[in-house]
This record gives structure tokens, sequence and C-alpha cells, in this order.
């Protein structure tokens, strides 16, 4: 499906985000293996988090639908009738596995064409240590075969920061015997430890060492899913591009794990307000006010990488209209996402005739260009997708995306959601 993106002339409204997908994958797979009834009110539409759902059905989960609430019934899970379907989802196979290796049963995960080039090594290795029995074609990559048996705790350091690697670990704790500490090198989103605390799990965090007990008998919640901050950084971008742009976007996540993304923005000169704060489930809730801004420019590195490692598509293209250009380092991670995300940037970006340097871990690039009338292919990446039809908004001319579908993953009603607040 062809998308074609027209330069904005204003940017303005107010707008309603899905629910953050994050915080669905996890209230989803938590609710599955909770005693009793969960309601989850704005899970996300993204077909990842539908893919989760569609995961812990085939696990025995029972799932309703109705007036925008997900209701599970959960409780002991068991063997699905064939392979467990992940789609495109990282998240769902990496943090399911963690439950799966604590069945009573054998399970097969896998997902689409993408999902099966995405290594495993970084959720195989701590399981396997646990106790676990995996495995992988070429010993790294999907489909896994999950052979269930009982699970030891361990104390594990992470070699890479990562939420869902953590989340995996932490998820296969609730059933292994003794504590299961996961050693952080820098902070990553907490959505997960705040998720178990909810549903009843005994769990500590003392700065990045997070202890989980195990055994716990979690008990199904009414929650609610605030809206994805990662989605709104593509709306906060274009605000920022179009001159005269005033928007609101209600209801956002505020995680301060995740507001990374606002002071970056702040630091390269957003004018962004937060207002009517709130907490629900744990998770802090917020709106967010963002005009027309002259921004600086700025460097990602270290823990900042890791903290914005979803939102530098969106910032990148920030960074390429800004005064001193952006420059994003320690980011390796992105070579493995849904594409090989620093190649299909650079592919991208030249296609509108902007300047890139790319590394390894990273990329440069220069202030102050202007982005001209291009063809987008972001080879099957939503955030891609996503982060060239901002860049379309600012350019000379339309630029069609090509396989804009590519948006469902995480955000359907993107497209809709942009022509809402551009024409």
């Amino acid at each position: 499906m062809q998308k074609t993106v027209s330069p904005a002339r204003a940017i303005e409204g107010v707008i309603t985000l899905p629910g953050d997908k994050s915080i669905s994958h996890r209230y989803a797979m938590l609710g599955a293996i909770a005693e009793g009834t969960t309601a989850i009110s704005n899970y996300s539409t993204g077909a990842d988090c539908q893919s989760t759902l569609g995961a812990v059905a085939a696990l025995g989960a029972g799932i309703e639908r109705a007036d925008g609430v997900i209701k599970i019934h959960g409780g002991e899970l068991r063997a699905a009738k064939g392979d467990i379907d992940a789609g495109n989802s990282g998240s769902t196979i990496r943090m399911l596995s963690g439950i799966l290796a604590a069945q009573r049963f054998d399970s097969r995960i896998g997902g689409d064409e993408s999902l099966s080039r995405r290594p495993m090594q970084r959720i195989l290795t701590p399981l396997r240590e646990m106790g676990a029995s995996i495995e992988a074609r070429e010993g790294k990559f999907p489909p896994l075969t999950i052979h269930g048996r009982a699970l030891e705790a361990i104390d594990y350091t992470l070699p890479v920061a990562s939420a869902q690697v953590k989340s995996c670990i932490l998820l296969a704790g609730l059933f292994a015997r003794g504590d299961t500490v996961v050693r952080e090198p820098v902070r990553t989103r907490d959505h997960t430890e705040i998720a178990l605390k909810e549903f009843g799990a005994e769990i500590e965090t003392n700065a990045r060492v997070i202890t989980l007990q195990g055994g716990a008998k979690l008990e199904g919640r009414e929650v609610f899913v605030p809206g994805d901050l990662s989605s709104a950084a593509f709306f906060l971008a274009a605000a920022m591009l179009v001159p005269g742009a005033n928007l609101l976007i209600h209801g956002v996540g505020l995680n301060p794990t995740r507001s990374a993304l606002l002071d970056f923005l702040a630091g390269m000169g957003a004018q962004i307000k937060v207002v009517d704060v709130q907490q629900t489930s744990g998770e802090l809730v917020g709106d967010l006010r963002v005009r027309h801004s002259k921004i600086s420019g700025g460097v990602i590195e270290g823990a900042m990488s890791a903290a914005l490692i979803d939102e530098i598509p969106a910032l990148a293209v920030l960074g390429a209209a800004s005064e001193n250009g952006l420059t994003v380092r320690d980011a390796a991670e992105l070579r493995v996402k849904e594409t090989d995300r620093i190649a299909t940037l650079e592919k991208n970006f030249r296609r509108m005739g902007i300047a890139i340097e790319t590394t390894a871990d990273g990329l440069h690039l220069p202030g102050k260009q202007q982005f001209h009338a291009a063809r987008i292919d972001p080879e099957g990446d939503h955030r891609i997708a996503m982060a060239f039809s901002i860049a379309a908004l600012a350019a000379d001319g339309e630029c069609v995306i090509e396989g804009a579908e590519a948006a469902d993953v995480s955000f359907p009603e993107f497209f809709a959601t942009l022509h809402q607040i551009a024409g």
C-alpha cells in the first residue's frame, strides 16, 4: 500500500494515541497467567500487540473484546495445538519465551520472515542458565522449540541494556525456585516491574538491581494502558518542524524511564508543556502541548542511546532539520530491529537529498538540511515508515511512502491521525 504525504501548511488540533505497545504486551501476558479476569482498557491496536493476544489465546487464555476493553480469563496455561505465531513482534517472542520455558509442556514459537532473522541469543543464554531447554534455528534464530521444565532462579547481569531481555528473565523468574536478580548496566523502561507489582508479585528495585521472589500467585486486575509515548514522538516531531504548529496530545504515558525523550527534546529547544499529570495502574499519565520550535540539535550516546532506541528514527528527522545536526553513538541495537535501521535511515535520507554519515553503531546528520520529495521504502519497518512520513511534511513536494501498511505493526491509525492534524 502506498501513501502520499504532502507538505503541511499547519499542524494543529487535539489527538489521542493508541495504548502503549510495551505496556499492552505485558498486561496481556500477565493477565494470561494470573488467576481470574484481567480487564485492559485502551489496549494497543497495533499488530504486534494483537500477536500477543493471539499467542496467549493459543495457550488457553480466554479473550473477550467489548466496548474498547480486552478481558483475559487467565490461570494455568496449556500446550498450543500448533506453532505459536508471534508475527513481527520481537517483544512477543522474547518475553513470552520466559513464561513458556517454565511450563509443563513443550512449545514452538516463531513469526514472520522479518522476525525469523532477529537473533535470540540474549534470551537464550540467561534462560538456559535457569535450566531451560530451548532449540533455535542455526542456534540463534526463530522459530524456538521450548521444552518446558522446572527453573532455578539466577543472579544475572545484562551484558547489554535491554528491557525485553530483562522482562524475559523476570517472567521466567515468576516460576523459578528462589529469588531472581537482574542487574542492568543502565536503567531501562520498568513497565514489567510496575505491572508485576500491580498483579501481586513481590518485586524490589534498588538502583539498577531488580529482585523478584519466585512462586508468586498473580491475580487478575482492571488496568488502563496510557497513550504510547513512542508513537507520540512522531507527532511531537511534526509539530516542532512545521511553523505555527500548536498540538495537544492527550493521555500519554509519562513513565520516568521513558521521559528521556522529553528531556532530550527540551534540550534541543522543544516547546513542550506537560499538563494534567495523574497516576493510573502504577503508571504516570498526562497531556503534552507542543508548538513549533527552533531546534538546536544534539548528541545521543551511552545510556541515552538505550533509553531512546525506539525514538531515534523520529529524532533523526528532527536532527537533519536542526541548527547543529544530530549525532548518535552506542546504538548498535538499531542494526537488529525490524530492519537494520541505521542502513534503512541512510538509504531513505539519501533519497530525500539529506547528507548522512553512518558507523557500526550510529550516525551523524548535519543540520540545516532541506527535505526533498522522494519515494520512501521503509522495508517493512513501522518506525521508518512513520518517521519519513513526518519528514515529508517539511519536504519541497509530495512524498510517496511505499509499503505504508508497515505502520500497522504499532499504530494502524497513524495516517488517519496525521491527516487529522495536517489536513
